[in-house]
């Protein structure tokens, strides 16, 4: 791959935003946020948190009433776009008896 300089620069990540956009798109999945948590019929799915100039995620590797964490740190919209997916893909493979 190249070097060139196509004479433009990605936008800057505002944490902050996309904080508010993972927000609306986790509800949008039928999530209910609660202190920061993201859960399905109670149980803790994902939680988000602006930590300085980035987004502190994290999904639940299954949904149990003590949840075990899988964390990552996402630092621009790609980031926040395959963790959303992720999101989705792991809410479709658990069926309602894994809750």
């Amino acid at each position: 791959m190249s070097d060139e300089n196509w004479g433009f620069a990605l936008p800057a990540f505002k944490p902050e935003e996309a904080l508010q956009k993972l927000r609306r798109d986790l509800r949008e999945l039928g999530l209910t946020e609660r202190e920061g948590r993201f859960e399905r019929r109670g149980m803790a799915i994902a939680r988000a948190a602006v930590d300085g100039a980035v987004l502190q995620v994290a999904l639940v590797r299954r949904p149990a009433r003590t949840p075990e964490w899988t964390e990552k740190t996402v630092k621009d919209s790609a980031q926040l776009r395959d963790f959303l997916a992720l999101v989705k893909k792991s809410l479709s493979g658990w069926s309602d008896a894994d809750e």
